[in-house]
């Protein structure tokens, strides 16, 4: 690896700084080129010897090892790990100076050594629940779960590679249609899961840790909480009357879900090696920690939006899957869409065709597709829990039945009034891109009090709620079969999907937020209006009743 000449002289800062310390320089790892110290680490007057590893680009925090335990620490302490590391700094709290390699290095030794000063002294033991999971390494299970509804719940086993992993669903179905998509095959292993609740926030046994049997889960559970404890042992003995080949146990606690898996196999196994009837201690059994990891839809689209409403349940149209539309979709599906009972319908009768590729969502593969059907067959593969459907039809024609809100991405002005007309009663949002990409406009018609998209039209030829200062560009480009078209990058594109996509959050979360939002893009030009809610125009023929 090398170095300019630049980093090798802060380095060389940085070891002359240690060297004061009393470090001394050891090696270079030939893999990721960091620099590796030997030295004290000084704590309330004591000397610990330990390892301290140098990242040369300083964009991590340096690596503190003990490379002896101090006698009397329990097995499990806040902040010191399985391999003796301080962890003194949560990663991301605190910004390196690259310009003061040397000091920001001896800044992180003496930050090392004050926390172990707390540890020895058995202080941040709550500090322990928020590390819970450092401490509880294992396999993956999957959960794909709706509700919170406790007691047993469909498990099947998969294979990625040489791992195994439990997947625990309320709908094996659509489950296994989100395996499918990463290609890990269903295993014939039998198991079944069971998920308990508990008051208590987990953190690792004082005095025997990790928990390696049945026995020491039990202890522990117990000391956390009592009633959790017995639980898990009724739903272990449940299981194994059953005659399954394992059990999971899911664990929901106020801090995180964690789980652990007893293998019943393992029994059976060691009785026949040992050629003897299958012992009966269900409490000798190994139990092993299983890192639980949601792909359920509802954690996907909320986990970003604490405390704000999803489009979960919620049904959409979409009319137009284009430039605007297919970026659009993609983000109402992350946001929910068709998801918890609700449905997302595509509305386009337009192919993909070559012109499209420089500014659309999808891709070549779709080529010459109806795009509401090659969108909805984007959605399999990569949100198969989405109920997507597509209308490879005219909008004009499309049966849509009910729906919360309807969203015109078209930018036709002319499919716009009709749209405003026929759908007069119900809740509409409209998207459009003026000019070569000079601006991007979204109105939001929630009730019979607002003005639908001919009414802002009309307003916009009196002159009125006008986008921008002066006359709006006009520029098209293309020739011969190609036909005309007006240009903008896909950039004013995207932005113009997310201005939707916020707005149909604000609908969804009832906001009293502006109904028309206007978003000047070329700096050239100045805005015109200013965000606000225009009242439907009296005698408008769109929807006026």
């Amino acid at each position: 690896m090398v170095e300019s000449p630049v980093a090798d002289e802060r380095m060389a800062d940085v070891t002359d700084a240690l060297r004061s310390r009393g470090f001394e320089f050891m090696s270079r790892d030939r893999e990721d080129g960091w620099f590796l110290y030997r030295g004290a680490l000084e704590s309330d007057d004591k000397s610990y010897p330990c390892e301290l590893r140098v990242d040369p680009h300083f964009s991590d925090y340096p690596y503190v090892r003990l490379l002896e335990r101090p006698p009397g620490l329990p097995p499990v302490v806040p902040h010191l790990g399985t391999d003796s590391n301080v962890c003194y700094l949560a990663k991301g709290t605190v910004a390196l100076d690259i310009f003061d390699p040397a000091g920001q290095t001896i800044a992180c030794l003496e930050r090392a050594g004050v926390v172990l000063a707390s540890i020895l002294k058995g202080e941040l033991i709550d500090d322990l629940e928020e590390e819970f999971y450092a401490h509880w390494a294992g396999e993956f299970c999957l959960t794909d779960l709706k509700d919170e509804r406790l007691g047993e719940h469909t498990t099947f086993v998969v294979q990625n590679g040489r791992s195994i992993y439990a997947v625990v669903t309320d709908d094996a179905e659509r489950t296994k249609a989100k395996v499918k998509t990463l290609g890990w095959p269903v295993t014939d292993v039998s198991m079944t899961t069971y998920r308990v609740k508990t008051t208590a926030k987990p953190r690792p046994h004082s005095t025997n840790w990790p928990i390696q049997t049945v026995q020491q889960l039990l202890e522990w559970q117990g000391l956390l909480d009592p009633n959790c404890r017995r639980k898990i042992l009724e739903r272990l003995e449940q299981a194994r009357a059953t005659g399954v080949g394992g059990v999971a146990i899911i664990i929901e606690s106020p801090l995180m879900t964690y789980g652990v898996c007893v293998d019943f196999e393992w029994e059976v196994q060691k009785a026949l090696k040992q050629e003897s009837k299958p012992p009966k201690a269900l409490f000798a059994l190994p139990a092993q920690p299983l890192q639980v990891v949601r792909i359920d839809d509802r954690y996907s689209s909320r986990r970003n939006t604490p405390g704000s409403m999803t489009l979960e349940g919620k049904r959409l149209v979409l009319v137009g899957c284009g430039t605007i539309g297919g970026y659009l979709a993609d983000l109402l599906v992350k946001a929910g869409a068709g998801t918890g009972g609700g449905k997302l319908v595509l509305v386009d009768f337009d192919g993909l065709m070559p012109q499209n590729l420089g500014r659309h969502r999808l891709g070549f593969s779709n080529l010459f597709a109806p795009k509401a059907v090659a969108l909805k067959r984007e959605f399999e593969r990569s949100a198969p829990g989405a109920n997507v459907a597509a209308l490879a039809c005219d909008a004009k024609e499309a049966q849509l039945g009910d729906f919360d809100l309807l969203i015109d991405a078209t930018g036709e002005e002319s499919l716009g009034h009709w749209l405003a007309h026929r759908y007069k009663h119900a809740q509409m949002l409209s998207l459009w891109i003026e000019g070569p990409g000079v601006a991007i406009r979204g109105l939001l018609r929630r009730n019979a009090e607002g003005a639908c998209f001919r009414c802002l039209c009309d307003a916009n030829r009196a002159g009125e709620l006008r986008t921008i200062e002066g006359e709006m560009p006009k520029l098209l480009a293309g020739q011969g079969c190609e036909g005309l078209y007006v240009p903008f990058p896909a950039t004013v594109s995207v932005q113009a999907a997310a201005l939707g996509a916020e707005m149909v959050s604000g609908w969804v979360n009832g906001r009293d937020a502006p109904a028309l939002r206007i978003r000047v893009l070329d700096g050239s030009f100045r805005a015109a209006t200013l965000d606000c809610s225009p009242p439907r125009l009296p005698g408008c023929p769109a929807c006026s009743s």
